[in-house]
């Protein structure tokens, strides 16, 4: 079948000055990455995001766990590898590139209500990828400002530092950032080694000073029994839910993974997930390591009277033990190292709100078309961030509450889509569907665990999930304000024939040869009356092309793809189109393919206001009047190089 030509869709005209076009300057890309690579370099692009949380997760977990620390951070990382691994091996076979568990319920999810789900999760994962990167950077300026060097030039400077950190991210994304693989390197591996060595140096203090381990034990009597240790852990750990944070990153980066099958059309990049299984099963595994022996490290270590908010380990638990067991100058390197992996922790969040934001609004209509910008995109994410930051006077452990809503709402989508794809049946790419029920009752146990996390971080820190709800509440005002203002482009992607005889009829419509007359039904008795009203009324005798529109169940959908079927009878056409999101601008579009000598458009008579909510919602309502207005709108945008055909608005 050969597609029919494709217009442009109607958008403003070009800036022609020097900061338009500097603004127009970068396109976002696609969803595959030029090039790839193993999953053991991927693995670093990850850990930008997940490993870097240990400059803040230790200090965070002293502060919410005191003395059980150690216990509540074995339940967090007992969660890592029996709940989020699993749910995110899941995911990685189902979203192999990079849409992460949006897609997954997207897909689960059409219609309207669908949307509308996946719209205030975009927000929750918007407040997990903003969050990021201010409170990387707050917490990066908190290491400089309290490095001994850097004190008497930063101190009582983090806001100052923290805002200069984002413009610095702000300035490379800007200017366009290469060789993310080999920066991720740069900073991750370094960084891992120094935390090695001061968990090393930590435990060699412990076992040189018994005393350590004996005060932390007289502590824990306190607080009775294992068995009363384990319950108050199990009821602390949803405070350290920080450290489940990089799995969703560790999906996004899926395009950069090297697969070395050619795939065919219609396969699995089977190469490509069992890479990207490696790479989070790698990840969890060093975390989970990191964090345990940080926490022993920090808790029998760190005095209480440091570790309490506003202390000098507060925020920085492990760069205070290495300033204290190792000397300021092996300190300074870390800092300087921490400052560097945090930074870049802020720039793997921005390109995944980079890929996030066009990857899902502009297809619902929920965005404005400047979105396939990088430039004028960056500019916005970066005054939110300078936004976020002075709200929260560019405190880390302030931010944290919402930190870890957004994670954690990420996480129980994630968790009940692969809960729900597999109690329909439907298996990954890599397993059979005869384990698939038992398999959806495992992740329902799943579901659960994350729900009681989020819900008891919720009841203790409400902030997070009021910010979290704003950002949702404001994708979904300007969404819907961008939806309205778009609803009036030609929304068609392409349009195709149905078989050969309608391609043969085509040319016979082109270039004003017909009068084009929407109609509502495929009925004879309609197409007979609606003659003899044209032939009565009007002087034409040029032939009747009738359109009848199908749409589609799920209107939902900003754009489409057409199938176009056409016959002949008593010397007039019919069209029969199928696929349409909305009856008025399928009709527009298709004038102006055809260029018809005159349009004949009925008006419906009815309520105004409910016939607009029917086209904005359903693609229905008031068709005359809305297809006049789409193409005044085009007409405005297109340049006029013949006649436009005559309109007539016909009231029955």
């Amino acid at each position: 079948m050969l597609n029919l030509p494709r217009l442009p869709i109607p958008a403003t005209t070009p800036t022609k000055t020097a900061l338009g076009r500097w603004m127009e300057g970068q396109r976002l890309n696609g969803h595959e990455h030029p090039v790839t690579h193993p999953w053991y370099k991927i693995l670093w692009l990850t850990g930008v995001d997940y490993f870097s949380t240990l400059g803040y997760q230790p200090g965070i977990a002293l502060i919410a766990a005191g003395a059980l620390s150690p216990f509540a951070t074995l339940i967090l990382i007992l969660v890592t590898l029996f709940c989020a691994l699993p749910v995110y091996m899941q995911v990685a076979s189902r979203s192999y590139i990079g849409q992460g568990s949006i897609a997954m319920l997207e897909n689960l999810l059409p219609g309207w209500w669908g949307k509308l789900m996946i719209l205030i999760l975009i927000g929750f994962v918007s407040t997990d990828y903003l969050i990021t990167m201010t409170l990387s950077a707050a917490d990066a300026a908190l290491h400089a400002v309290e490095n001994p060097y850097l004190s008497p030039y930063l101190g009582g400077h983090q806001m100052g530092s923290t805002l200069f950190l984002l413009v610095l991210l702000g300035m490379v994304f800007l200017k366009g950032m290469k060789e993310a693989i080999g920066l991720a390197m740069a900073t991750a591996i370094p960084y891992i080694f120094l935390n090695l060595i001061i968990i090393i140096r930590g435990f060699m203090e412990i076992a040189n000073h018994p005393e350590y381990f004996q005060n932390w034990r007289h502590t824990l009597e306190i607080h009775g029994d294992i068995g009363s240790l384990l319950l108050i852990s199990v009821l602390t750990f949803p405070k350290l839910a920080l450290g489940l944070s990089g799995f969703e990153t560790g999906v996004a980066v899926m395009p950069w993974m090297k697969d070395q099958a050619k795939m065919a059309e219609g396969s699995y990049p089977i190469d490509r997930i069992r890479g990207t299984r490696k790479l989070l099963i790698a990840a969890a595994i060093i975390m989970s390591f990191l964090l345990l022996a940080s926490s022993w490290i920090t808790t029998l270590l760190i005095p209480p009277e440091a570790s309490r908010a506003g202390g000098q380990a507060a925020g920085r638990a492990l760069a205070y033990l290495a300033h204290q067991l190792l000397g300021s100058t092996f300190g300074t390197i870390y800092d300087f190292v921490t400052i560097a992996i945090l930074w870049f922790a802020g720039a793997s969040a921005m390109a995944g709100m980079l890929s996030l934001i066009p990857r899902y609004l502009p297809k619902l209509g929920m965005a404005p078309q400047w979105t396939i910008h990088s430039r004028p995109l960056i500019l916005l994410l970066f005054s939110i961030n300078v936004f976020i930051t002075l709200f929260f006077h560019a405190d880390v452990e302030a931010q944290a509450g919402a930190y870890a809503t957004g994670v954690l709402v990420v996480m129980l989508s994630a968790s009940m889509a692969v809960a729900i794809s597999l109690w329909k049946g439907e298996s990954d790419a890599l397993s059979k569907p005869a384990a698939a029920k038992l398999k959806s009752i495992y992740f329902w146990i799943v579901t659960l665990i994350f729900c009681y996390t989020l819900i008891d971080n919720v009841i203790g820190r409400p902030d997070g999930l009021i910010i979290a709800t704003c950002f949702s509440l404001a994708i979904l005002i300007f969404g819907g304000l961008s939806r309205y203002r778009r609803a009036t482009e030609l929304r068609v992607s392409e349009i195709v024939f149905a078989d050969e005889e309608s391609e043969a009829f085509w040319p016979m419509l082109l270039k004003r040869q017909v009068n084009l007359v929407p109609i509502s039904t495929g009925s004879p008795d309609m197409r007979k009356r609606k003659i003899k009203m044209i032939r009565e009324r009007y002087t034409t005798k040029a032939p009747i092309a009738f359109v009848h529109v199908d749409l589609l169940d799920n209107r939902s959908t900003f754009m489409a793809s057409l199938k176009l079927k056409i016959r002949k009878e008593e010397g007039h056409y019919l069209l029969s189109i199928s696929g349409a999101v909305a009856t008025a601008n399928t009709v527009a579009y298709l004038s102006e393919l055809m260029d018809p000598a005159c349009i004949f458009l009925t008006l419906s008579r009815k309520n105004i206001i409910m016939q607009s909510f029917r086209y904005f919602l359903l693609g229905e309502g008031e068709v005359g009047l809305s297809v006049y207005m789409i193409l005044l709108r085009y007409w405005k945008w297109t340049p006029e190089d013949d006649l436009r055909p005559t309109i007539f608005l016909v009231s029955e």
